[in-house]
């Protein structure tokens, strides 16, 4: 949900990547569809593992509760944002989720340079 809400905030100004040390094999599909509900598409977005050269070229890494299994590079600004997992949540607390999320995409994109406008 993060890199949906990064690709449709950004309006494509930010290259986004989404995966994990550990990914899920499938996507959620209550994610999906309460991402449609406000209308951005994350049915084909499929998790994938980081791979080194990913991360080397990452300005900003984002976890979400990933722990000692992320990779650390130096100089690389790293975000844990601590939020349910929605797998198994009804579709009520994934809304609410969804919206934690867009809420820290848009504090994200407030603070990197130059500013990206909504």
């Amino acid at each position: 949900m993060a890199a949906g809400w990064l690709r449709h905030l950004s309006q494509g100004a930010v290259d986004v990547y989404s995966g994990g040390s550990s990914p899920a094999s499938d996507l959620n599909e209550m994610a999906v569809a309460v991402m449609a509900e406000v209308g951005i598409d994350i049915g084909s977005a499929m998790p994938k593992p980081w791979t080194d050269d990913l991360v080397r070229r990452a300005d900003v890494i984002v976890s979400m509760g990933c722990g000692d299994a992320c990779p650390v590079y130096r100089g690389k600004r790293y975000e844990d944002w601590d939020l349910l997992d929605p797998a198994g949540k009804p579709i009520d607390v994934v809304r609410e989720i969804r919206d934690e999320i867009a809420g820290r995409v848009r504090n994200l994109l407030s603070s990197l340079q130059p500013p990206i406008e909504e």
